[in-house]
């Protein structure tokens, strides 16, 4: 309408001049204003804000979200590090408790060791006791054989006759005298 009235007005006045709608700057310059109008009117400024407002709050909490886990991360690895400290210092107890043991172990080992020594040094020198024992007993025995042998050979010789006829009744006498 305006525009019609513009070229209506235009053609009364007679001039043959190049009217405002036959340049196309006019053209462009209603078209921008058209376009401005229709932004408005649609109230895109305000849908615009609106978008880029809630894509702030949303990047906002992505950042809290961020910064929460980055807390959580940091809590757990102080948590892991601690877990690993409390292990290294369990397996150095491990360590230390083994060394103690394998000491201890060591030192009854070095005292079976001596103990059973100290029974196989006794038992041999009971061994040899007995060994001396039984040669002592055995000379002993041969002294004794020959010392009958000697002496029966002796009284044999010397019992022949009179003589062994006193030594009896000497005998016969002396053993009422011992009984008594």
């Amino acid at each position: 309408m305006f525009i019609s009235a513009a070229l209506a007005a235009s053609e009364a006045a007679g001039h043959h001049q190049e009217g405002f709608f036959e340049d196309p700057s006019a053209w462009v310059m209603v078209a921008f204003i058209i376009f401005v109008a229709v932004i408005v009117y649609l109230k895109v400024p305000g849908k615009l804000a609106s978008a880029l407002d809630a894509r702030a709050e949303r990047i906002r909490k992505e950042l809290e979200e961020a910064k929460r886990l980055r807390e959580e991360a940091q809590a757990l690895y102080a948590e892991y590090q601690r877990k690993a400290e409390e292990a290294m210092k369990e397996a150095d107890q491990i360590v230390e408790h083994a060394r103690e043991e394998a000491e201890r172990l060591a030192e009854k080992a070095r005292t079976d060791l001596d103990a059973m020594v100290e029974r196989r040094r006794k038992q041999a020198e009971a061994k040899i006791a007995q060994a001396e024992q039984a040669a002592l007993d055995e000379v002993r025995a041969r002294a004794v054989e020959t010392a009958v042998a000697a002496a029966t050979q002796i009284l044999k010789q010397d019992m022949k006759g009179d003589r062994g006829s006193a030594l009896v009744e000497d005998a016969i006498a002396n053993v009422g005298r011992h009984l008594h």
